[in-house]
């Protein structure tokens, strides 16, 4: 027979605890909440009031029920008023030592059929529930912040948690209206194994100055759609915070990419601990303020010193090249599109109509619109066609071999001053460039996909690029409506390079039986607000493209982490490369 959770006491009321008690006792519960002393208690009621207050001002609540909600918990310093709870959920600092001596504490108290939840977020739950005589009875509970707001709770078994335990507390969180994903005691969970991973990356790369604090986020934000930047996420969960957890996850799989960067350590010894001191990698209004005070104003670029683009040239007909051309030609760009044979050329052709076909059945061009954008773009069949252009955008094969002798190519024919840019996603631009004459006059501008409807371009420059030919990348990207970003010549340069060994450790995570890929997806959507799962993006992008980017991310950097994952290795070899062959990790109708 199932239990009954009537009554749950939570000890810790900061902002987590404060968080756990609201949930409980919206869903009508009888809280306990447990602090060490008056002034600990003043905080969580007063994070309490505050969270509820928002709620109310928003219409989510009324005055009545936020009465009987905040009626519902009773504030105590005496650990012995949880001797009649159901549950006990801990929610102090995340600390083994004290966690450990809590439960330990309470065990002593509280009836002995009770069970404990730890809201650790990567500490080990089987090293805190040894600490009691009821092992079995403890799981891990872990809650993501805001825990009013956030759905996912991961739900964490040890070696001896009893079967019933977790399948009584799964059923319990549900009754929260949350949504509870089971998994094995380890470092970091799901969510966190997966995510701190991927922020650890980014420090590391704002500490080596190989892109800015702006760039770095605003390239994940509409690179990929994520709600958040690395750098203003970090500060939002806080440096302290993100430091332990690394250390955690460090401590246990000894990869050197859960290392904390140092620049972590060197924060938070001057007290940048983020927005809850007011200043982290941005400074904020004040302390707990969401208003940034430092935010870089997008550079101006000066007109005087730009080289003149109206003619463009693409050169390449797949999806790409054609979605390349479709923006250039709405913005007014007089555009030469490149192909190989005449029937491609119409067939890319095609492919812009018909993408500008479906804008006007929207309402969002008009048929006119539409004749004067296709209009502007000349098909061509010779490279010599290109003689005049101002702009050269290559956009063909992920091959390096192919993309060379297509500069190889245009440096022949192309007018001295023109720009030559490659929308490679991981390939060294500074390759392409050694295949001309005109290093200086070479770019990386990574679109997208799809080009019409991504905000993000990366604008990469090598060590021979020249200055204004990065000013001009800079200016004509705006002048498309996009929002180009700047880095080095490095693989995967900012998005790649961060999205790809992060998709891998996830593959690293279903290969070793930690987790079901429907659960990852899950803890990644639901707990990290992200828009799709690893798995459902794996699958969409190609697993076989995928590969080849992780290879070519560890070809470079030798990084042990990044070594692609057997599992993913053998999909591709067994044929299964996601969607577009109706099976990756899932299978999809045909």
């Amino acid at each position: 027979m199932a239990r009954e959770f009537t009554s749950v006491g939570v000890v810790g009321v900061g902002t987590m605890g404060a968080g756990i008690a609201e949930v409980l006792a919206r869903s009508g519960l009888e809280v306990v909440a447990v602090e060490v002393d008056a002034a600990s208690i003043a905080r969580g009621r007063a994070h309490l009031e505050h969270s509820t207050g928002r709620a109310l001002s928003r219409g989510k609540l009324d005055e009545a029920g936020r009465a009987e909600l905040l009626g519902r918990i009773r504030y105590t310093t005496e650990p012995a008023d949880l001797a009649d709870v159901d549950l006990v959920i801990e929610a102090v600092p995340e600390s083994l030592e004290l966690k450990a001596e809590v439960l330990g504490q309470l065990d002593k108290i509280v009836k002995p059929e009770a069970v404990f939840a730890s809201n650790t977020s990567s500490l080990s739950v089987t090293e805190i529930g040894v600490h009691t005589a009821r092992p079995g009875k403890v799981v891990g509970m872990h809650f993501f912040n805001p825990a009013p707001v956030l759905k996912l709770v991961e739900i964490v078994r040890t070696v001896v948690t009893e079967p019933d335990v977790v399948a009584d507390v799964v059923a319990f969180a549900e009754r929260l209206g949350k949504t509870p994903v089971v998994i094995g005691d380890r470092a970091g969970f799901i969510a966190n194994a997966l995510l701190f991973g991927y922020l650890n990356h980014a420090v590391r790369m704002f500490e080596q100055r190989y892109a800015t604090r702006e760039d770095l986020d605003a390239a994940m934000r509409y690179g990929c759609g994520y709600p958040m930047g690395p750098l203003a996420l970090l500060d939002l969960i806080g440096l302290d915070t993100a430091y332990e957890i690394l250390e955690s996850m460090y401590r246990q799989s000894r990869n050197r990419l859960h290392a904390p960067a140092p620049l972590l350590k060197q924060m938070i010894t001057a007290g940048l601990l983020g927005r809850k001191s007011g200043r982290g990698f941005y400074s904020y209004e004040s302390a707990d303020s969401p208003v940034v005070t430092d935010a870089a104003e997008p550079p101006t670029v000066d007109a005087a010193g730009l080289r003149e683009v109206r003619r463009v040239g693409v050169v390449g007909t797949g999806t790409m090249a054609t979605g390349i051309a479709e923006v250039f030609a709405k913005r007014g760009y007089e555009i030469v599109l490149r192909a190989r044979t005449p029937e491609k050329a119409e067939a890319a052709v095609a492919k812009v109509a018909k993408s500008i076909g479906r804008a006007v059945s929207k309402g969002r061009l008009t048929e006119a619109d539409a004749a004067t954008i296709l209009a502007r773009i000349t098909p061509v069949t010779e490279f010599a066609a290109l003689s005049d252009v101002d702009l050269v955008v290559e956009a063909v094969a992920e091959d390096l071999a192919v993309k060379r002798a297509v500069f190889e190519a245009l440096d022949k024919v192309v007018r001295p001053g023109a720009i030559l840019a490659t929308t490679t996603s991981s390939l060294p631009v500074i390759e392409c460039a050694a295949a001309t004459a005109r290093g200086a006059d070479v770019v990386g501008l990574h679109f997208f996909n799809p080009a019409p409807v991504m905000k993000l371009v990366e604008v990469v420059h090598t060590i021979a690029t020249s200055p204004d030919v990065v000013a001009t990348a800079h200016a004509v990207c705006q002048a498309l409506g996009k929002h180009p970003v700047h880095c080095g010549d490095r693989a995967g340069f900012i998005v790649n390079a961060l999205l790809f060994p992060y998709l891998n450790d996830a593959v690293k995570m279903l290969e070793a039986h930690y987790a079901q890929a429907d659960d990852i997806d899950t803890a990644m959507k639901v707990g990290c607000g992200l828009p799709m799962g690893p798995f459902e993006l794996l699958d969409v992008v190609g697993l076989d493209v995928s590969l080849a980017i992780e290879r070519t991310l560890f070809n470079e950097f030798r990084e042990e982490g990044f070594a692609p994952a057997p599992l993913l290795e053998h999909l591709v070899t067994a044929g299964r490369l996601g969607r577009k062959t109706g099976q990756g990790f899932r299978d999809y109708a045909r």
